[in-house]
């Protein structure tokens, strides 16, 4: 029996350049989501000292033709090798547009994986949350036959920490299926957003939701596995109390956030799954991508 979505589909249930819209709304959105402990938001620059809410913005329009184009591969393509050493050209090229644009800075190179290989799928005909992660998962765990001639990521912070204190980053996140996403951030978002509280408020819960449980590769690059202990903790303090919405929730969210800033911690990996949720969330819900639901 061929598993579901082995071959390409020529007709998605949403057009590549919807696909490739709603990837770059996810990656503003989360930019925009005000306040991040030690993440870029309207309030500055958080434990960053090279980036800028502007800069992330021009960053997601530059990544606009990469998730286009990793959309298109899907729709040609079956999954396989071919597949995967597309999206891997589609992705390097996508990080030096991005590089370019934004002056060399490294502001989504963890996003740009992981909403890639998510644009694949949905270019690929998933129309479920549980058809996209699995499509992308199989898709990641293809070996990129090119790799081994592309070492410009080896020595990357993300994998330096994912070597040295064996966390899954971004790479394992995907070849698992997002389970941080599809086990905790999405659930925690549409509770919240069945309550009928703001979606900003539902969205900083599922923020959290990520913070608390994930072995973020770049707090562990910056605070080692000390930092990303503290901040794990202090995000889950903050869900216990109820999360931003009530008092005690929002006095323990500003403990995080003088933490983050006081480290100069940055729950990047976090911030780079929250926008993948945003994604899902909206693919699913099948929204248009202008829109602030």
């Amino acid at each position: 029996m061929v598993p579901p979505l082995v071959c390409a589909v020529q007709s998605p249930a949403l057009g590549t350049h919807e696909i490739a819209d709603l990837a770059v709304y996810a990656l503003r959105e989360e930019a925009e989501l005000t306040p991040k402990p030690g993440l870029v938001d309207r309030r500055g620059p958080g434990a960053h000292t090279d980036m800028s809410l502007a800069l992330l913005f021009t960053s997601a329009d530059a990544l606009r033709s990469a998730f286009y184009e990793c959309a298109c591969a899907a729709m040609e393509l079956d999954l396989g090798i071919e597949l995967r050493a597309r999206v891997g050209c589609i992705g390097r090229a996508g990080e030096r547009s991005m590089l370019t644009a934004t002056g060399g800075v490294n502001t989504h190179r963890g996003a740009l994986w992981a909403l890639g290989l998510l644009c694949a799928a949905a270019g690929a005909g998933a129309t479920t949350v549980h058809e996209s992660v699995d499509f992308a998962a199989r898709l990641a765990r293809i070996p990129d036959p090119a790799l081994a001639a592309h070492h410009h990521t080896q020595g990357s912070h993300g994998a330096l920490a994912r070597r040295r204190y064996r966390a899954l980053g971004a790479p394992g996140e995907a070849r698992a299926a997002f389970p941080h996403v599809t086990d905790h951030a999405l659930p925690t978002l549409r509770a919240g957003l069945a309550t009928g509280c703001d979606p900003s408020l539902a969205r900083h819960d599922a923020l959290l939701a990520l913070i608390a449980r994930l072995d973020d590769t770049c707090l562990l690059h910056r605070g080692g596995r000390a930092g990303l202990t503290a901040v794990q903790s202090a995000a889950r303090s903050c869900l216990t109390a109820g999360g931003i919405r009530t008092p005690q929730g929002r006095q323990r969210f500003w403990m995080l956030d003088q933490l983050c800033a006081r480290r100069r911690l940055s729950p990047g990996g976090a911030g780079d799954l929250l926008a993948a949720t945003v994604y899902l969330d909206a693919f699913d819900r099948r929204s248009d991508p202008s829109c602030r639901h």
